[in-house]
């Protein structure tokens, strides 16, 4: 572990491991709570074409995939809102669209191929740079802002749309910024995970979180602190075995929300049981009942 830190690559990658795994499940839980947990993987494909718009104007390629994708999240989001398209059909464009595009772009770039961009699909710890760390840190903090700041009225749209236009929350605009914070979560953690596997770590801890826990606050925290346990193990392992960063933070993932549920599910039934006896002794609380 000593030996890890004394490269500054290595420095680098879990600096950008730790604010990746704040920033995807705080966003993701509301995504889960939505019932849009594969939206991360729409948003992901696009973000592509932003990375090889950035190829083809010689340009940062994250700042374009962020505009990119931010873009085409605002954009399904609209359909869903005014047009008679399904969610399901506007991800389905999000996913071909920007793969093509990506895919087409890239190869008008001077010098592209299809090579200049796997380390964008799959990620890579060797090559986040100082220019990146900065990048990301700056818009996990904003990612942040959003979803813990605005964390009652994001919650209140996800639950129940017509409750909180009822209550005159401008769902519209919640809408909206929720997309766009999703869209610049995705593009933060393209470096480590990489596009085609961000949206698991922006679901899966929650997922996990949700098996241990009742309320929304506490899912939030935890599904958080499962986060950051997964980036920063697999950005260890990745440097200490020589594999894929990315692969190695998704099946940790997975494996947490596989030891998270073995584990809880008897404490599940116990509750269950003591409820339907009336012992007295709590009953659980609403499933996603706010507490914050």
């Amino acid at each position: 572990m000593t030996e890890m830190l004394q490269y500054e690559f290595m420095q680098r990658a879990l600096i950008a491991a730790l604010m990746i795994g704040v920033a995807a499940p705080a966003v993701g839980v509301y995504l889960v709570q939505r019932r849009q947990a594969i939206m991360g993987d729409g948003i992901g494909h696009i973000a592509l074409t932003g990375v090889a718009l950035g190829f083809l104007l010689n340009t940062s390629p994250v700042w374009t995939a962020v505009l990119v994708s931010s873009a085409g999240a605002m954009g399904m989001e609209l359909i869903r809102w005014y047009g008679k398209t399904r969610g399901d059909l506007a991800l389905a464009l999000l996913f071909y669209g920007g793969m093509a595009g990506g895919v087409m772009l890239i190869n008008l770039a001077p010098n592209g191929s299809n090579a200049n961009l796997v380390t964008y699909l799959f990620g890579s710890i060797t090559t986040v740079s100082e220019e990146d760390v900065t990048t990301i840190v700056g818009l996990s903090v904003c990612v942040l802002a959003v979803s813990i700041g605005l964390r009652r009225q994001l919650f209140a749209v996800c639950q129940d749309e017509e409750f909180a236009r009822v209550t005159g929350l401008p769902v519209r605009a919640l809408n909206l910024l929720l997309a766009v914070t999703a869209a610049v979560t995705v593009t933060v953690s393209m470096r480590v995970v990489g596009l085609l596997l961000v949206s698991a770590l922006m679901v899966v801890p929650v997922a996990a979180a949700q098996q241990a826990t009742r309320g929304f606050a506490t899912t939030l925290g935890l599904s958080v602190v499962f986060g950051v346990v997964v980036t920063l193990s697999g950005t260890t392992l990745s440097y200490e075995a020589d594999v894929p960063p990315g692969a190695s933070i998704v099946l940790l993932a997975i494996g947490l929300f596989v030891v998270v549920t073995v584990l809880a599910t008897p404490l599940a039934r116990s509750r269950a049981r003591r409820a339907a006896a009336g012992t007295g002794e709590g009953a659980p609380e609403r499933e996603g009942a706010p507490v914050a």
